[in-house]
């Protein structure tokens, strides 16, 4: 059988470079919300793509910005 050619691997798109973030803020909500799914997890550096530093520094601030009651502990979802 022919071998397959290997699929090209695609670059993630690393949402704390972008020029308008300086640093992770638990007041940027929109920002946090990008890191946390749909049931209200903290997603994994795998999935995000993120430093271990910055994957610190985003469960930090999405902790404070609960803990202020800026984001859900949980969804409200069924």
């Amino acid at each position: 059988m022919p071998k397959r050619p290997p699929s090209p691997v695609r670059k993630r798109r690393k949402p704390l470079l972008a020029p308008d973030v300086t640093y992770v803020d638990y007041k940027d909500v929109q920002l946090l919300r990008t890191f946390i799914s749909d049931r209200g997890k903290i997603r994994s550096r795998r999935v995000t793509g993120l430093s271990p530093q910055q994957q610190r520094a985003v469960t930090k601030a999405i902790k404070n910005a609960r803990e202020v009651a800026l984001l859900p502990y949980t969804s409200t979802k069924g």
